[in-house]
């Protein structure tokens, strides 16, 4: 393990470790003033989070990105802050922190036993929504985590989110996707943070005007299964509740190739995902490239502003 992995590593157990001690109100400011901090710096994050904001308010001005990249970096360090004191929240804390809107499309799926699968795009808190799902619905669920290194970093982030009630799975090694597929067929619930394709097999979709890619995993899973396959969206607001909607089913195409049906409810989850980031683009945390046109070497900038988280 490299110094540097040693360090991030030590950095986040300092997290997990003392900022669930802090009372929220601490918690909070402290949150704001490391969010100021990285805002202020003008890291590779900061920058990558307004290259993406500039598509998704495509009229905003250089002020108003800036406003929104500051905001969002607030709206970030909210989710670490989170979801660092997340493990000491009370069942009660944890069910009055967020308030879905149209759950009934969750739990009519569930209660079907068809299997329900949740894909939702990196916005506000998706590990205090998956709280919720355990704590509120008593319904456990299975997910997917990218491979961090170091390899004690990525432990870290599987005993944070088996703790909560998760069954996590690493997203490389290829045997995911079947033990998903039969989680759903047993009557399962599956969730999935599927806007940015970690794979070489990426669905291109039109994405607030331009083309990105985004994960076959959820189509592919409801195609396989029969599985349910609903978008969900989230978003802050001044209270500390965080908000959210489950969104209408996706349906499998009624023909078409399996590349076809596929193509067709990946850009369906884009639109939806859209929907959510437009409203609430300061709590989308991308700061990351996605777009395909900033992929490209030849197009993208010398210096890598996605390179980092801040």
């Amino acid at each position: 393990m490299s110094t540097a992995e040693r360090l991030t590593d030590a950095l986040y157990g300092l997290g997990w470790s003392t900022v669930k001690k802090l009372p929220e109100p601490v918690a909070a400011r402290l949150g704001r003033s490391v969010a100021d901090l990285a805002w202020k710096q003008r890291g590779a994050g900061v920058r990558r989070l307004e290259c993406n904001y500039a598509r998704v308010v495509p009229d905003a001005s250089p002020e108003r990105l800036a406003e929104l990249s500051r905001a969002g970096m607030r709206s970030y360090l909210r989710y670490w802050m989170e979801s660092f004191r997340l493990p000491a929240w009370s069942p009660e804390r944890i069910r009055d922190g967020f308030d879905p809107k149209d759950v009934h499309h969750l739990t009519d799926g569930l209660a079907s036993d068809r299997g329900v699968i949740l894909a939702l795009p990196h916005l506000a808190n998706w590990d205090l929504a998956g709280a919720w799902v355990t704590t509120r619905l008593q319904t456990p669920f299975t997910t997917v985590a990218e491979r961090l290194k170091p390899e004690t970093l990525y432990d870290r982030f599987v005993a944070y989110r088996e703790g909560l009630g998760m069954e996590v799975l690493p997203h490389s090694g290829g045997s995911a996707f079947g033990t998903l597929a039969r989680r759903l067929r047993d009557g399962g619930l599956v969730c999935l943070v599927a806007d940015r394709d970690l794979s070489a097999s990426g669905v291109e979709v039109a994405f607030f005007g331009e083309t990105a890619r985004m994960p076959a995993g959820p189509a592919l899973l409801a195609q396989q299964t029969g599985a349910l396959l609903l978008p969900v969206t989230l978003w802050y607001d001044d209270s500390p509740v965080m908000q959210g909607r489950v969104h209408p089913p996706i349906e499998v195409p009624e023909s078409g190739t399996r590349a076809e049906k596929t193509s067709v409810m990946t850009q369906a989850l884009a639109d939806a995902y859209a929907t959510g980031i437009a409203d609430h683009p300061e709590d989308w945390h991308m700061l990351q490239r996605l777009w395909t046109a900033d992929l490209d070497p030849a197009k993208a900038p010398a210096t890598d502003p996605g390179k980092g988280t801040m």
